[in-house]
């Protein structure tokens, strides 16, 4: 995930997902140790952030620094299924979003709006930190 601010926006994806710092590759004690194994210029180990699933089984998230902020609508979106999908009875799929709504915003995300669907609120669009929308359903 292209960002300004990867150790931020980490802790952030952090919390929505569920995830963790992704610990150091094997035989390093810290990413800095790493880093300098590899020739990274100290100037640049701030420039990334690495995220995985605590039980090791979902896929690994990388998040860089570039210089260019977000200038149109996000080319990947995420949909974070809360809820439980709708096989799952409104009230209680709805409170579990509403839950994970009020968890995301104290972790720095912007509601943006609340859909309705059948008369009734459905998903949430939301901002992360840096202005990428997602949805919580």
């Amino acid at each position: 995930m292209d960002c300004a601010e990867p150790r931020a926006l980490a802790r952030f994806w952090a919390v929505a997902l569920g995830y963790i710092e992704r610990p150091p590759p094997a035989g390093f004690a810290t990413w800095e140790a790493w880093f300098a194994h590899q020739g990274v210029p100290e100037e640049e180990w701030g420039d990334g952030a690495y995220l995985s699933d605590p039980e090791g089984v979902l896929p690994s998230l990388s998040l860089l620094k570039v210089p260019e902020g977000k200038v149109a609508k996000n080319r990947l979106h995420l949909d974070l299924q809360a809820g439980g999908g709708r096989e799952v009875p409104w009230e209680t799929r709805w409170e579990r979003v509403v839950e994970a709504v009020a968890r995301l915003t104290a972790a720095g995300a912007t509601v943006l709006y609340e859909d309705e669907w059948n008369g009734r609120p459905d998903h949430v669009l939301m901002a992360d930190p840096e202005g990428n929308e997602f949805c919580v359903l």
